[in-house]
């Protein structure tokens, strides 16, 4: 799993706010803050503090008894991860990954419209996870800081040792330096999975620090590093080409590809900067806040067009991995493949050449599904008859069910028949009714008393007489053909 690509939230990058819009956002937090504590008993004090002549508002401070909480609105001023408050990030604020898995977990805060209203909202953000929103009133503040239920469910997955797999006969007993070092070597595979240099760094450390293991064990050891600092070296190198990038974008004055570049930066490569990369952020910073408002705003809704772009990528992949499950239209999935079309447009050329291909097969079974009946045939059929007959299409014998014939999952078992196999039965027996012949009515046949021909009512007020109701009737028993 890559986990390199910056969340939604995250893009939004919080370079053109404005100092009244922060006194918007700190008035609506220093409220919302003040109630969420009294109704805890807590009373607490607010400080708006400006390091190095950051807009006012950047960063607001939540004192309360021995604990604090520091509300992070924008990028201005960075937060400490282990200082005396902890820091909640605004939704535009970034955070690496080696960040959010050393903490397990960050919070940010949001504020939702609702009515005339701004309701504040805390998410808590932790590695490979998406963000969950609570409201205030579902958060909580402890010995460990603010927690909100999710925090509960990521402390129990990351600290619930995972199942022991049993196998038969005696087990054989693993030296403790062997039993570290296997750990050791399950840890940097999982480094190298996520991309977190920092962890890879860190384990390569432990591992030389590491003695009394077996021969084969430090063999396996010696390999594991040696292949970890290659890793690392053109980690380095795709380092500081993005550095490299990020300066060349300023040198040309392209402002959408510094905006874009910034952002991966803030948020894959934040930690251990030399000083020749925090000047050229630096520098990529100063030139983006010193664009006029027309030409923000224009970044800012080229921005939002990949954003726009990247979440219909995103659905048609979803969408996709849904109906790998069917081999055939149907109406039951016509809002499935309506949002597909839809997400595939949006998407552009964002999408993979496979699964742009996917997306042409699925438009086809659309056009030609039009002419399906509204009720599925699988519902016409009762299903003591559905595998009365083999199928043409996946070619299941008489008795056996269908299964997908085409797509990834081909050869998988199929919730319900095609419709090339149910459609013989339906067939046949509107066949055998068409066949059957229709009952007389009354009002077809001559009335033998009053003599009305066919469509006349009889001469009485009460209905038709009972001698033209028996003649209707000993014409539908003799099957005599009815009038055109």
């Amino acid at each position: 799993m890559r986990a390199a690509v910056p969340t939604q939230e995250r893009e939004e990058a919080a370079m053109s706010t404005r100092p009244t819009e922060h006194k918007h956002l700190t008035g609506n937090v220093k409220s919302a803050a003040t109630a969420w504590l009294r109704d805890r008993g807590e009373q607490a004090r607010f400080g708006f503090t400006q390091p190095d002549g950051t807009p006012v508002g950047s960063v607001v401070d939540i004192e309360f008894k021995d604990r604090g909480l520091r509300v992070h609105l924008d990028q201005a001023v960075p937060p400490v991860w282990d200082g005396e408050s902890e820091p909640v990030l605004g939704v535009s604020v970034p955070v690496d990954r080696d960040t959010l898995i050393h903490r397990w977990y960050v919070h940010r805060i949001r504020l939702d419209s609702e009515g005339t209203a701004r309701r504040v909202r805390i998410g808590t953000e932790a590695f490979a996870r998406p963000t969950e929103w609570f409201d205030l009133d579902k958060c909580e503040m402890t010995e460990q800081g603010l927690s909100t239920p999710a925090v509960e469910r990521i402390i129990q997955a990351r600290s619930t040792p995972p199942p022991s797999r049993w196998s038969p006969g005696k087990a054989r007993k693993v030296p403790e330096p062997d039993a570290r070092a296997e750990g050791l070597l399950r840890r940097l595979l999982y480094a190298r999975r996520v991309d977190s240099v920092v962890m890879v760094t860190q384990v390569c450390r432990e591992i030389a620090d590491l003695d009394r293991v077996s021969q084969e064990i430090q063999g396996r050891l010696e390999a594991a590093v040696r292949n970890a600092h290659v890793w690392l070296e053109e980690q380095a190198e795709v380092r500081h080409r993005l550095f490299a990038r990020l300066d060349q974008a300023v040198t040309d004055q392209s402002a959408g590809k510094v905006r874009k570049l910034l952002v991966r930066v803030n948020a894959t490569a934040s930690h251990d900067r030399t000083q020749a990369e925090d000047a050229i952020v630096a520098k990529a910073t100063d030139y983006f806040a010193g664009l006029d408002n027309l030409t923000q705003e224009a970044v800012d809704a080229e921005a939002a067009a990949e954003r726009t772009a990247a979440e219909a990528a995103g659905r048609v992949r979803t969408i996709l991995k849904g109906l790998r499950r069917h081999d055939a239209y149907s109406h039951d999935l016509r809002d499935q493949v309506q949002t597909l079309i839809r997400s595939a447009a949006a998407a552009g050329d964002r999408l993979p050449a496979g699964q742009a291909r996917d997306v042409d097969v699925w438009k086809k079974r659309a056009a030609d599904g039009a002419r399906l009946p509204q009720v599925p045939l699988h519902r016409q059929v009762g299903r003591r008859q559905w595998f009365d007959r083999s199928c043409p299409r996946c070619h299941a014998d008489q008795g056996e069910h269908c299964v997908l014939a085409e797509g990834s999952d081909g050869g998988n078992m199929r919730d319900f028949p095609h419709d090339e196999r149910l459609q013989p039965i339906v067939d046949e027996r509107k066949a055998k009714q068409k066949a059957m012949p229709r009952h007389w009515r009354v009002y077809e046949v001559t009335c033998p008393d009053c003599g009305q021909g066919p469509d006349a009512r009889c001469k009485i007020p009460r209905g038709p007489h009972r001698s033209r109701a028996e003649k209707a009737k000993e014409f539908t028993r003799l099957r005599k053909s009815r009038p055109e």
